[in-house]
């Protein structure tokens, strides 16, 4: 089963929440109708900006991690080369293939193929 890592955000620019998750749809279904509770509630980010595939939650996780640890302007530089306008994608989810590919040399590649 597929799961993703996700960011959402409050507006172009704005605050950028990193999320993972194996239901997407539900996910950010869930982040604008219950409110989670904490970052997202009070920073009002509940459009998705970004989101990327991987073969299963483990590396899914493993990759919301590193994500965390960027500067921020490198998460902009993922959201914008997804999504340039950081419309929210959450009804574009099933048309766009955005497919997590790590560098061929390291030691996660044989995971992917």
């Amino acid at each position: 089963m597929s799961s993703f890592v996700y960011m959402m955000s409050d507006k172009p620019r704005g605050v950028i929440y990193i999320g993972v998750t194996s239901d997407l749809h539900g996910h950010v279904w869930e982040h604008r109708n219950e409110g989670h509770k904490g970052f997202t509630e009070r920073y009002r980010a509940k459009n998705l900006v970004w989101f990327e595939t991987h073969p299963n939650i483990v590396l899914a996780i493993q990759r919301e991690k590193s994500l965390k640890r960027y500067v921020r302007e490198w998460k902009i530089k993922l959201i914008e080369g997804l999504n340039l306008t950081w419309m929210d994608l959450d009804e574009r989810i099933d048309e766009i293939e955005s497919v997590y590919r790590p560098h061929p040399n390291t030691r996660q590649w044989s995971d992917y193929n």
